[in-house]
């Protein structure tokens, strides 16, 4: 491999996870920045001087991001390289393990992902979905988790060689629209690939950090003090979308708005092969051997088209799915772009979201930015340009490694590197992605942490009890945008106990949120009954999220047993 002994797996136990342990140098080690895409995936680091990308024995810096199972030892696509194409697509091989991680099986996202050659079985009761890899004709079942720890043993391993050391610290970049539970199994695959994660950097962050760096630079080399200068980030890769605005003057950037959603190349990849073959939903349902064949073949050639549509106006479709039905068709851009018409909406109504959440004008715009695979779709450029006003978008940035340099530059700021010329002196001032608050109002989410606010943050509501003498409350911690609690994601969950026997309406139940700077929730909640200003009760604080897998279970048999008996409403504020 790298002339050097095989390495092991080792793949701790879902349940460890590894301590904190400082090295004992005087010189703090640099963590290293990893872009884990749905489809490619890439490390960089600070090497003393700027940013560098590492590259794997084929000497490529972008990497494919996926695990084969068809030997005894599982590999992943960093250091063996798929001998064919074919490979990933005989059901050996999974892939789009970012879209399935932290996912329950009733989640449109996860639905789509069954045409993937690969198994994903879906029982939809809100548990984790049942993937597994096709070896020597049978299933091998494993989880989401557990791959991404397979593919991130290898490109420890890979970081190591290159630069001498034992590599412990990352800093991982990750989608807007992750929720904290996604959040923690990222962390926990991270764990099981004796990772410790020193940061979960939302894409759009880890670019705005780039280009402060680079703005900053500009100033220096002009001598001048920088303006402030906001920009808008676009960030579309195979798995999902997102969308920042960040205001930056020298080398602050404050992320005003974050917007994003599980949208991407792969849903317009699925739209097209749905397209050059109408009935192909019934035909790989089986998952037989010979139509996971053929669904990988339709998905090469269909990749292929699409990649060749950024650059010319029209292309031809040659392929045989060796199933007897055989595929000939010249496809257009402007097909295509129909095609996946709902997808450049969704695009647009995120750009419009964020900039009107960031309360920042289109004319007061200095920079657009466009980075992932996507950003090479003409249609999406001008989707962003349309929505920007903007005839030019900035050029300085590599669409494909802004984010892995982003994550790199956080990890040299967050492992205390100091920088002579002050090309660390950085800082992100980021936001909440999304809104964390608590059911009540019968099933209405109530945010107590809005979305787009400035963190560390802690706020607070009053509640109170909806019957006579109720002496319990049960507080459900949500997450999302809806406004049903069923439309976001249950964090967890915990009684509050001892309010004294009262009319309704008269007991306060304070519920405080608390995001540190680690980004760590913690939810208050106590009572205390007017008149008096201690607390009735000790006051309960935890740690969120408490729930784990099968937590759409756990929602519907709360609501179920406790819904109406231990509801809560919210106080209006006397003005």
């Amino acid at each position: 491999m790298f002339g050097m002994a095989e390495p092991q797996y080792t793949v701790a136990s879902d349940s460890e996870s590894t301590g904190e342990e400082k090295s004992s140098s005087a010189f703090p080690e640099t963590a290293i920045g990893i872009d884990i895409g749905t489809s490619q995936c890439s490390v960089a680091v600070w090497n003393g001087s700027q940013v560098e990308l590492l590259k794997n024995t084929r000497n490529q810096k972008l990497m494919r991001s996926y695990v084969t199972f068809k030997d005894e030892v599982p590999s992943g696509g960093v250091s063996n390289q798929l001998s064919h194409e074919y490979e990933i697509l005989s059901g050996a091989a999974i892939f789009n393990m970012k879209r399935l991680i932290g996912r329950v099986d009733t989640d449109p996202v996860v639905h789509a992902s069954k045409r993937l050659p690969f198994l994903v079985q879906t029982l939809d009761i809100g548990v984790r979905p049942f993937i597994a890899a096709l070896v020597s004709n049978a299933w091998r079942s494993t989880t989401p988790e557990e791959v991404l720890a397979i593919f991130l043993v290898e490109l420890r391993a890979m970081a190591e060689v290159q630069l001498k050391r034992p590599i412990r610290n990352v800093v991982l970049t990750i989608p807007v629209s992750f929720s904290r539970f996604q959040l923690t199994r990222i962390e926990r695959a991270c764990a099981m690939a004796g990772l410790h994660v020193l940061r979960l950097m939302p894409e759009p962050t880890a670019v705005a950090l780039l280009y402060a760096q680079q703005q900053q630079q500009t100033v220096h080399e002009n001598m001048g003090s920088g303006s402030e200068k906001n920009a808008l980030i676009f960030n579309m890769g195979a798995g999902y979308c997102d969308v920042a605005v960040t205001a930056t003057a020298g080398g602050v950037s404050q992320i005003k708005a974050l917007a994003g959603a599980a949208i991407g190349g792969e849903d317009m990849l699925q739209n097209m092969m749905q397209h050059l073959l109408p009935n192909s939903e019934n035909l790989f349902l089986s998952h037989g051997i010979n139509e996971i064949k053929s669904l990988g073949l339709l998905r090469v050639a269909t990749e292929d088209a699409i990649h060749r549509l950024s650059s010319q106006s029209s292309v031809q479709v040659d392929v045989d799915l060796r199933n007897g039905s055989k595929i000939c068709k010249v496809v257009t851009r402007e097909e295509f772009e129909e095609v996946n018409l709902k997808i450049f909406e969704k695009c647009e109504s995120l750009l419009t979201q964020c900039l009107r959440d960031s309360k920042v004008d289109i004319e007061d715009l200095t920079d657009v930015i466009l980075v992932g695979g996507c950003s090479y779709i003409p249609n999406i450029r001008n989707v962003v340009k349309g929505v920007c006003k903007k005839e030019e978008l900035y050029k300085v940035i590599n669409p494909l490694e802004a984010a892995v340099c982003g994550a790199a530059l956080e990890g040299a700021v967050a492992s205390g590197i100091s920088d002579p010329f002050g090309s660390l002196d950085l800082l992100t001032i980021q936001a909440t992605p999304l809104g964390v608050g608590i059911r009540a109002d019968g099933n209405s989410f109530v945010p107590i942490i809005p979305r787009n606010t400035t963190m560390p943050a802690r706020k607070e509501l009053i509640f109170t009890t909806t019957h006579d003498n109720q002496t319990e409350a049960l507080i459900l911690v949500y997450e999302g945008e809806g406004t049903k609690v069923e439309e976001n994601h249950l964090l967890g969950y915990f009684k509050i106990m001892g309010i004294p026997a009262a009319p309704k309406g008269i007991p306060e139940i304070n519920v405080c949120m608390d995001i540190d700077a680690s980004n760590a929730l913690r939810v208050f909640a106590g009572v205390v009954m007017p008149g008096t200003d201690q607390p009735m009760a000790p006051f309960m604080e935890v740690r969120m999220p408490t729930v784990d897998d099968g937590h759409g279970w756990c929602a519907e048999a709360l609501n179920r047993t406790y819904g109406s008996t231990l509801d809560l409403v919210t106080v209006q504020k006397k003005m």
